[in-house]
């Protein structure tokens, strides 16, 4: 997978890029990062891919032509077509099987905005997926963007460990995922449950079941309402 972000802050990505299963994905060259900074593709000699919204209201707002611009070329880089993501507060939840979807495209082009926001122009001039991670405003989409690449990234076959590590996690089947035990078996007066050493695998497997569904109905009793199956995968 190839993933092109477009920022004006190109600098933020560099620490995220290059720690845990994001870079073990380059390493692997399971997935190539490229960054490119929208201020290269101003004709403004200051620079400049802000100014005041029409209508007069506070902030500034991010100009169509250097994003135009950065798109356009940024897609000719490679002849493999992007499915291109917007970072929005107006975009739909980002949610785990949005995820999934992503993490089967060949390449992603993620567009970053600032300030109050991008010219509508840009919305219409461009097939995007809008994309919010959350009902809250942030600064830009530099980090929303990270999020999206952290998801998407990890689920890309071959870059975890365990091949089934992304089927036993939350969310992945509209459950929470069961409580997790490692070593030692007591931790001050913590005990691991006596299923989990008993070595019986189905007790264990319907005692994950039991305990998924009972934590999402205390913590997001929401997931249950969702249609489709609710199960612990197996």
């Amino acid at each position: 997978m190839r993933i092109d972000i477009l920022t004006l802050f190109p600098e933020m990505f560099q620490a995220v890029l290059g720690q845990s299963m994001l870079k073990l994905a380059r390493e692997k060259e399971l997935v190539s990062y490229h960054l490119w900074n929208i201020r290269d593709y101003t004709l403004d000699k200051h620079k400049k891919v802000d100014d005041r919204p029409y209508g007069g209201g506070p902030g500034m707002v991010m100009t169509p032509e250097p994003v135009f611009r950065a798109i356009e070329e940024v897609e000719r880089d490679d002849s493999e077509p992007a499915r291109k993501v917007l970072l929005t507060p107006q975009g739909e939840r980002f949610t785990q099987s949005t995820a999934e979807a992503l993490s089967r495209e060949k390449r992603l082009m993620l567009v970053c905005g600032h300030y109050e926001g991008f010219d509508e122009r840009i919305r219409q001039g461009f097939d995007f997926l809008e994309i919010s991670i959350g009902d809250y405003v942030l600064s830009g989409g530099e980090t929303p963007a990270m999020v999206v690449i952290d998801a998407v990234v990890r689920l890309v076959p071959g870059v975890l460990g365990d091949e089934d590590s992304p089927e036993v996690e939350s969310f992945k089947n509209g459950l929470l995922e069961y409580p997790q035990y490692t070593k030692p078996r007591e931790f001050r007066g913590l005990k691991v449950p006596d299923v989990l050493i008993s070595g019986h695998h189905e007790r264990i497997q319907q005692w994950r079941e039991d305990q998924a569904q009972e934590r999402t109905r205390i913590k997001r009793p929401d997931l249950l309402k969702r249609p489709g199956p609710k199960t612990v995968s197996r």
